[in-house]
């Protein structure tokens, strides 16, 4: 079997991006077995660059940057486009559009596993970008007729701080984890029937067993479809 490469766009943060890459090749390997791994690509952003653009609002300039690196892998010999964060996703349809390669949306695989699993009231963890704009609750509602809760805005603050002052920065703090399984509890009151970990790092601090409903973790299973996709 011919594996598709990969292309890959990461570095944001690096943390999870070596999650993608383990995920990916261990996926690869029980699928193929033997000493198989992934043929994949991977451009690796400065995060640093990344962040500065976001707090500030340019996600003109963002955008211009993302597909320049989606144009790198096209050049590289890709044959598909994965973003390896969920909040730059916010781009996605303009980095789709400027390539001749399929990009595979992270929210895509999640929601089908969701409907799957028989859910339709779902909570939505993640950055402020992500849980506040329309990107990424947009897709889940429109394309999937999932029903998504976000936290209140003081738990909207808390967690995003968390993200952007921890866990990019390799720090996994128990005070925070905390913080999150009350969240969850809250979203779970609410009438949320499963939580999506809509952040690649989340799944870094909180697992199964810090939830009252069941979790999708959308680094999981986007690297999952990601390495499906590859041998498909």
């Amino acid at each position: 079997m011919t594996q598709k490469v990969i292309g890959l766009i990461g570095g944001m943060s690096w943390e999870s991006s070596a999650e993608y890459y383990r995920i990916i090749n261990e996926r690869i390997r029980t699928r193929l077995g033997g000493l198989h791994s992934a043929r994949c690509l991977m451009w690796s952003f400065d995060f640093a660059e990344i962040e500065a653009l976001q707090h500030t609002g340019d996600w003109a300039a963002a955008t211009g940057l993302m597909i320049e690196a989606a144009r790198r892998l096209e050049r590289g010999g890709a044959d598909f486009v994965a973003i390896c964060t969920n909040t730059m996703h916010r781009m996605a349809d303009e980095v789709q559009a400027a390539i001749n390669l399929p990009l595979l949306h992270i929210a895509d695989p999640t929601a089908e596993r969701i409907k799957a699993s028989g859910h339709r009231r779902v909570g939505l963890l993640g950055t402020a970008f992500t849980m506040e704009q329309e990107f990424y609750k947009g897709r889940l509602q429109q394309r999937y007729g999932l029903d998504v809760l976000v936290p209140g805005p003081q738990d909207r603050q808390a967690i995003h701080r968390i993200i952007y002052d921890e866990l990019v920065q390799g720090r996994i703090e128990p005070a925070s984890r905390d913080v999150l399984r009350d969240v969850m509890q809250e979203l779970a009151s609410r009438g949320a029937e499963a939580i999506i970990l809509g952040c690649t790092e989340i799944m870094l601090l909180v697992t199964h067993e810090d939830a009252p409903v069941p979790l999708f973790d959308t680094t999981t299973l986007h690297a999952e479809a990601i390495a499906e996709m590859s041998i498909a």
